[in-house]
Parts: structure tokens; C-alpha cells; sequence
């Protein structure tokens, strides 16, 4: 099971990036999975509470969800949005389709709370904030 493997992954990230936010208490972490990556969500979201019991963030809460990728046919050349690992092709309906990227793993967002009840959010390059409700944080 790698979901155990990359929940550790994403707290190891979750303690780099709070270097840059000392006395910060991170709450939620955002992350995108590609639908190549072939990560079960459900057990992702296991793995890391898990994980987090080992961690000093008890109230860390993992926002989830998975991006689609793009494929096209060999066989008649449609490109179309890939929302599985297998498909056929929804124009001439082959097998023969090839995915491209959607293999990533990407932290989109960490919310933290300084002095109580402060939330702020730390980015980076290739980060989106609007992906990180303060007002109804997901999971």
C-alpha cells in the first residue's frame, strides 16, 4: 500500500513548509492526485491519520481530491478528459487510448492558525489558495 508511504510524504512536506511559518499550527493540507497516480483516496485519507498520530499536528485535516488527465485515441486521433485509468475512446469507442500526465501529487494548499485562531496561507510556486476554504474546510 503506497498510500501509507505518501501520507508521509505529504506531513514531511506539511514540516518543510512550516519552516517558513514558525509558531504556526498547520490545520488543513491540500493536495491533488492525478487519476494515473492510481491512489485510492479512501485509503490516502486512512494512511494519513495514521500517520498523523505519529505527528505533533493532531488537528491536521487532509482536503483530498482527484484531477483528471487528458487522452487520446491511436486510432482516430480524438483527444478527450480521462476521469479512470481505462478508456475507450468516446468518439470511435477503442481500446487503444494512451493517457498523458495526471501522475502527479501536488500540495495545493496548507492552512495554518497562528495564536489561536489567525489563518493564514502559505503558498508556493505552483500553489492555489482558492483551493483552500477557511470558512468550510473540507474533510
Amino acid at each position: 500500500m503506497h498510500e501509507l508511504a505518501l501520507a508521509e510524504s505529504i506531513l514531511d512536506a506539511v514540516a518543510r513548509e512550516l519552516e517558513a511559518h514558525q509558531g504556526a499550527t498547520p490545520m488543513r493540507v491540500g493536495v491533488k492526485v492525478g487519476v494515473m497516480a492510481a491512489v485510492d483516496l479512501d485509503a490516502l485519507r486512512f494512511c494519513f491519520e495514521i500517520a498523523q498520530r505519529g505527528s505533533k499536528w493532531p488537528l491536521l485535516k487532509l482536503d483530498a481530491e482527484v484531477v483528471p488527465g487528458e487522452a487520446h485515441c491511436l486510432a482516430c486521433g480524438h483527444r478527450m478528459r480521462a476521469d479512470a485509468m481505462v478508456l475507450d475512446c468516446e468518439h470511435c469507442g477503442s481500446t487503444q487510448t494512451v493517457m498523458h500526465g495526471s501522475d502527479e501529487l501536488d500540495l495545493t494548499c496548507l492552512e495554518v492558525e497562528r495564536d489561536g485562531n489567525d489563518h493564514v496561507e502559505a503558498e508556493g510556486a505552483e500553489r492555489e489558495p482558492e483551493n483552500c476554504d477557511i470558512a468550510t474546510p473540507a474533510v
